[in-house]
């Protein structure tokens, strides 16, 4: 009876992933999504501790164990998200994601001690073992990388011959892998080892020289990592829920990761290659691009309060500035006047996928007014004023202009071709890809400058003065 009540306890976990992912997919669902699965994690836990019996018959031991290092990780997790501000929310997802890879690694290193003592070693069970350690292994090194990237702890890094010098690490942790698994060779728990530190290192150098404006889609590949390892775990230990689960994620990061890929018209192998992010050499001042003009915070306010339809494109200088609730009350000081206002987004705006939307959604921003990027460029010609607050390289014309730039091809947002472009920015600097902007020297556009949080709220005095 136990066992069918925990088989039951499993399938109502992996029903509840699928709808929780599946209400995700929509805002006005994705809070009870989110509950939804939790709960089913809940419940799908509590059966493993209290129901789940070995080939022997045994229960789990060790509760005092198993439940102090749930409240250990419950205690640094609600933490952990109660404390990170938005603009760090891209550093806690790789964070947290690379911790799930090292927990997928760690599975098969014990696995692979048991079954060093066991009577038979069954290949397949040896394959799974070593896939799960080598994906986890990458996922755990790469994602701590991408966390140091996002938060400027670690800067871009490469030398001639790297990608040559990754290949011949991750051959060398697959082919020693079959190696031990095929051949069983003497000492092979040290030789496991070896097939860890190869996996960490090429993790790290795999990651190191791809630039910042290529992390949203490298954060979204090594989530799909961290699920594949997780579903090896699965594997490994029969558990129906969590291959369940492991699979969601890594079909899930998989299709994100190549859908944003299509949002920039790369190929996943020039983003990890070709890392347009990077330091690459571009220098934002050696283009002669003219002069730029500026306007005044009341013509601003004029011009805003006097338009039919003003359309704001957000971007990382938003999240930065913690601008999202001021953004909003302009936006609705705006409707009071008889304004139209949308909001335009860019798949890969911000430093994560949805980055932008998240912002949004925190200061109640209607859902309904935010354009995906096709639809925001079919608007664009009958839109009196654009505000772009803080984005940078998803505006920028060179993209569909300029062969020689590095974003050459990447489909952006066509603000240019509203009436009047306004951008906010701090400064002249280039954005997170290095580059320079040429729509900040076009006629239509009048730069901005200062904080965007504090820009929006005398923007707003300026509008109420009118």
């Amino acid at each position: 009876m136990e066992i069918n009540i925990l088989t039951v306890c499993y399938l109502v976990g992996a029903v509840t992933f699928i709808l929780g992912l599946k209400m995700l997919s929509n805002p006005a669902t994705a809070r009870n999504g989110n509950l939804l699965a939790a709960a089913g994690m809940t419940i799908a836990i509590a059966g493993t501790i209290f129901l789940y019996r070995d080939q022997a018959g045994e229960k789990l031991g060790n509760h005092a164990w198993i439940f102090g290092g749930i409240l250990i990780g419950g205690v640094i997790g609600t933490l952990a998200a109660k404390k990170v501000k938005m603009t760090a929310m891209p550093e806690m997802v790789s964070m947290f994601n690379g911790m799930g890879g090292a927990c997928a690694a760690l599975i098969s290193l014990i696995e692979f001690g048991h079954l060093q003592h066991a009577p038979e070693q069954p290949l397949a069970m040896l394959a799974i073992i070593f896939a799960g350690l080598i994906i986890g292994s990458v996922s755990f090194a790469g994602s701590i990388v991408a966390w140091g990237k996002l938060n400027g702890r670690i800067r871009d890094f490469s030398f001639r011959g790297q990608h040559f010098v990754n290949l011949i690490l991750l051959i060398a942790a697959l082919g020693l892998a079959t190696w031990i698994t095929v051949g069983a060779p003497a000492r092979a728990e040290a030789l496991v080892y070896a097939v860890l530190a190869f996996s960490l290192l090429y993790g790290v150098l795999f990651v190191m020289p791809i630039g910042g404006a290529d992390m949203p889609v490298v954060i979204s590949l090594l989530n799909s990592f961290t699920g594949v390892a997780a579903a090896f775990g699965g594997f490994l230990y029969d558990n129906k829920v969590m291959l369940t689960g492991g699979i969601l994620v890594g079909a899930a990061g998989t299709l994100l990761t190549i859908l944003m890929c299509r949002a920039m018209n790369r190929s996943l192998s020039n983003v990890l290659i070709g890392s347009f992010g990077a330091n690459n050499g571009v220098a934002a001042g050696k283009k002669e691009q003219g002069s730029y003009k500026q306007i005044t915070l009341s013509d601003t306010a004029v011009l805003m309060s006097y338009a039919n339809k003003v359309m704001i494109v957000p971007g990382y200088g938003l999240a930065v500035a913690q601008a999202q609730h001021a953004c909003h009350d302009l936006e609705k000081l705006l409707e009071s006047k008889g304004v139209q206002v949308k909001y335009a987004i860019h798949p890969v705006a911000g430093r994560m996928p949805g980055h932008m939307n998240v912002l949004l959604a925190e200061a109640d921003v209607n859902y309904e007014k935010l354009l995906e990027m096709e639809q925001a460029n079919e608007e664009f010609p009958s839109t009196d004023v654009v505000l772009v607050l803080g984005a940078n390289d998803v505006v920028n014309p060179a993209a569909k202009s300029d062969s020689s730039s590095p974003i050459y091809g990447m489909p952006i947002l066509d603000v240019e071709l509203a009436r009047n472009v306004i951008v906010n920015k701090r400064s002249m600097k280039p954005g997170y890809a290095g580059i320079e902007n040429d729509l900040f020297f076009r006629n239509k556009t009048s730069m901005l400058f200062g904080d965007a949080k504090k820009v929006l709220q005398d923007l707003i005095a300026e509008i109420k003065n009118l």
